[in-house]
């Protein structure tokens, strides 16, 4: 995917040519999207051809379907916002479930309001149709909207406002009182399979959950786009992926098809919000923020900054005096998270002398985020400007160059891909401070983490521990009126919000970076476009998470090795 401008010529003619107001076709009455996170046709297809997801079987073939090809990193946060906003990360601001600020040298979870760009829910709004979203990522804490908002993943718990209108909450609580944002995934020594079976009880429940309040919304408030996602199927992956087909029944048949049956409901609830879509006249679409596949290792670029003599830890005194540290607030039970020392978030990880260091990755997610420690924007920072080119230069080059031995990809490069983040999403580094000064991208199957665990530069995992990681390859299927038949069509995640505005016979903003997918139906789709729609920047009167709501995420993202 081309972050910055993954548009077609024609769109481009078109946009250029400036169609005349109006001239928009409707092709949709309303409009249902199903996030399926971190679904991947690797295991669905399987599923499908065996019968046990015979409602999306229906959709996919019956109607259009393909990749959808996520964003550069291929995480939940940025490529939701994408989703939402038809923009790469470079735009709307946002690669990671945390954002590092170089002036301060402080580390912070994204949420948003620090979301640069509008989002499809604001522009619908304003545009006066009446939207919905249910568990979506990046929307804590929840927006006024013409209609109702119910926040995902990054929502601390129950006790925080996480609706919109507020006492939709209420509503919430009253009518599931166990609903909640834990992803509970159990890990016991003893307990083995009945573990297993609670831990897909409480993954099926959220399918079932996520159906009833979109049926709910549905009838309380209405809607004319409508999004509701099931997050904890990425979840799934993560943690049962080596019992997922087609790996499944040879390690542990009783496993697998626990698994099987949990895909088995959920299909259950797509069947169920298919009917939900045929009552609303509406069109449905079904979607993905990312693929996935399996986790063979982690690579470790901060031992490799270590061994070329860039990133220095402290001496040994220092660093126990710091893990002594830990410990003792770990036993008086004072604050001791990730946050706990703000003026040196990794602190706790690494012990790193600043005063010695060069560059250092902050932070992982899926990929690594590499800083610079420049003298002019970095407290304490060591690197001349003027060196900072020459610098860059030399680490990608270093970094290009290292090679491993993958189980599965032979001799390959650990990191086949290392870029300059501004080349890569064609925006500017004076207007985007918070970006990293290099993005490295490592081998299919492998995630990046900041620790330092050992000597070797990827510390592979076996077969029997395996879980899954994200792949850029997401699906995407479509059915309803006007809706192709039978017809594959890859794309973009920055081209569904476009496609829904077109959809729906509404102007494109013209700065959106992804395409309306016209060949999506069997009429002619004319798409007209209006100037960019910026979002006002408001800063937030308080902050948005307390010490304790970050632990929280914390621990839920480290469930997922997120934070590792």
């Amino acid at each position: 995917m081309n972050e910055a401008n993954p548009t077609s010529a024609s769109t481009t003619t078109d946009r250029a040519a400036g169609r005349a107001p109006g001239s928009a076709t409707r092709v949709a009455n309303r409009i249902i999207v199903i996030g399926l996170d971190g679904a991947t046709f690797d295991v669905l297809d399987p599923l499908m051809q065996d019968g046990h997801m015979p409602h999306l079987q229906t959709v996919v073939g019956q109607g259009t379907s393909g990749i959808l090809e996520s964003t550069k990193p291929p995480i939940t946060p940025a490529a939701w916002t994408t989703f939402m906003t038809g923009k790469g990360p470079g735009r709307h601001g946002i690669i990671d479930f945390e954002k590092y600020d170089v002036r301060t040298n402080t580390l912070a979870f994204n949420h948003t309001q620090a979301i640069l760009e509008k989002t499809i829910w604001e522009i619908l709004s304003e545009k006066g149709k009446r939207v919905g979203s249910i568990n979506l990522p990046m929307t804590y804490p929840p927006r006024e909207v013409n209609g109702f908002m119910v926040s995902g993943f990054e929502t601390p718990n129950t006790d925080a406002e996480f609706t919109y209108p507020p006492d939709l909450k209420d509503e919430i609580l009253r009518r599931w009182p166990d609903y909640t944002y834990r992803t509970n995934w159990q890990r016991r020594i003893f307990g083995g399979r009945q573990v297993f079976a609670a831990n897909m009880a409480h993954i099926t429940k959220s399918f079932e959950q996520g159906c009833e309040l979109a049926e709910y919304c549905t009838e309380r408030y209405g809607w004319d786009v409508m999004m509701v996602l099931f997050k904890l199927v990425d979840n799934l992956q993560h943690k049962a992926w080596r019992h997922l087909p087609p790996h499944g029944p040879g390690r542990d048949p009783a496993r697998t098809r626990m698994v099987v049956e949990c895909f088995e409901r959920l299909d259950d609830t797509i069947g169920r919000l298919l009917r939900l879509a045929e009552r609303q006249g509406a069109t449905v679409l079904i979607m993905s923020d990312h693929g996935h596949g399996s986790l063979d290792g982690k690579a470790q670029p901060n031992l490799l900054l270590k061994q070329w003599g860039h990133l220095v830890l402290r001496n040994p005194l220092d660093r126990m005096r710091t893990r002594a540290g830990y410990l003792w607030r770990r036993a008086t039970k004072q604050n001791n998270g990730r946050f706990a020392e703000p003026s040196s978030p990794i602190e706790r990880d690494l012990a790193i002398d600043w005063r010695r260091t060069r560059a250092c990755v902050m932070h992982a997610g899926m990929y690594g985020f590499l800083y610079v420690t420049r003298k002019d924007r970095w407290p304490g920072g060591i690197v001349d400007p003027a060196d900072y080119e020459r610098l860059r230069d030399e680490l990608a080059g270093s970094f290009a160059q290292l090679e491993c031995d993958h189980p599965k990809l032979g001799r390959c490069p650990i990191f086949p891909e290392v870029h300059k983040p501004e080349e890569l999403y064609r925006c500017s580094r004076e207007e985007n401070p918070w970006l990293p000064d290099l993005l490295l991208v490592p081998a299919e199957g492998l995630a990046v983490i900041r620790k330092i665990r050992g000597f070797r530069p990827v510390r592979w995992t076996s077969d029997r521990r395996m879980e899954g990681t994200h792949r850029v390859e997401g699906i995407l299927a479509a059915c309803g009126p006007h809706v192709r038949h039978g017809v594959r069509l890859d794309a973009c995640i920055a081209d569904v919000a476009p496609t829904v505005l077109a959809s729906l016979g509404l102007p494109v903003p013209i700065d959106m970076e992804g395409r309306a997918l016209t060949e999506l139906y069997d009429v002619p789709v004319a798409v007209e476009f209006e100037p960019p729609q910026k979002r006002e920047r408001v800063e937030p009167e308080k902050e948005v998470y307390t010490a304790e709501e970050m632990e929280t995420l914390t621990e839920r993202l480290s469930d997922l090795g997120y934070l590792e």
